[in-house]
């Protein structure tokens, strides 16, 4: 399969997860816990039919490992709570400022030059939220959610920074492993339940969403470039919204669509300066 279409084909299974979290109707902890623990289950099953010498990595790699486990677990968290708490569309429609919080932390942390046109985008996705909160009240169902989809994208941030760091040196299952067995095992103590009505949804999540979707993602990220990844992205916030008003019957009001909109063009911004000044330091000006 080719890289590009291994990354779409990851990220449309991944934009079913708002209806299927609708779907299970039970807390975002329970959720977590019993898809990634499937997922561990699945993997670990294979890991121990294949051999598990092959797929160790370096003892150097194993920190950032247990950092994917524990952002991913802040980023699902977050993600989910948003589907449960506002719209599909206002969900992932704020996830997606992960690539203008990427273009940020590189400003701060690692002293990359804050252009015009990053500075343009920042003060669009900031816009863009403005207009999707409202005028924010205690009375606002849809403000929680939204703030949490903020947080999920600025966790998913950051996720994108160390798994392009990792892909080339890690099994992509491997990296799909440990941080759904972290998870698993971090969530363990507050689980006091098994509703059994979502077990069938437990098992194809933890099978085709923490699975086969992030397997086929860190795949095509060794051989897609990160700006060209995050193109790629903005498939999953489109068919999201196209899968929760074909099942959930939800229409996205103008707000949520406008705001949205200025997230998007942020972050089409932030990556084509990007691609701007690698061909210039490529022609050497």
């Amino acid at each position: 399969m080719m890289p590009s279409i291994s990354i779409l084909a990851a990220l449309f299974l991944w934009s079913s997860l708002g209806v299927v979290v609708r779907t299970a109707d039970v807390s975002e902890t329970v959720i977590i816990f019993y898809s990634s623990l499937v997922a561990a289950v699945f993997q670990g099953a294979y890991f121990s039919i294949r051999g598990w010498s092959a797929y160790i990595p370096d003892r150097r790699h194993l920190k950032y490992l247990a950092m994917l486990g524990c952002v991913g677990l802040f980023n699902t968290f977050a993600f989910y709570y948003a589907f449960r708490h506002t719209t599909i569309a206002n969900a992932v429609l704020t996830h997606y400022i992960a690539p203008v919080i990427v273009a940020f932390l590189a400003a701060v942390f690692l002293k990359e030059k804050l252009t015009g046109m990053i500075a343009l985008a920042i003060l669009l996705s900031s816009a863009g939220l403005l207009i999707m909160l409202g005028r924010i009240s205690a009375t606002n169902a849809d403000t929680a959610g939204i703030i949490a989809g903020l947080f999920s994208g600025c966790a998913y941030a950051v996720i994108i920074i160390i798994a392009r760091n990792i892909t080339r040196q890690i099994h992509p299952l491997m990296m799909t492993f440990v941080p759904n067995f972290m998870i698993a095992v971090l969530l363990s103590p507050f689980i006091r339940e098994f509703p059994l009505h979502a077990a069938w949804i437990f098992v194809l999540m933890g099978v085709v969403h923490s699975t086969a979707a992030p397997m086929l993602y860190y795949w095509g990220m060794k051989s897609v470039s990160a700006n060209k990844t995050a193109v790629l992205g903005y498939l999953e916030p489109v068919m999201a919204i196209v899968f929760s008003m074909i099942f959930l019957k939800e229409i996205p009001g103008l707000r949520s669509l406008g705001g949205g909109a200025l997230i998007i063009l942020s972050g089409y911004i932030t990556m084509r300066n990007r691609d701007e000044n690698k061909a210039s330091v490529n022609r050497g000006t």
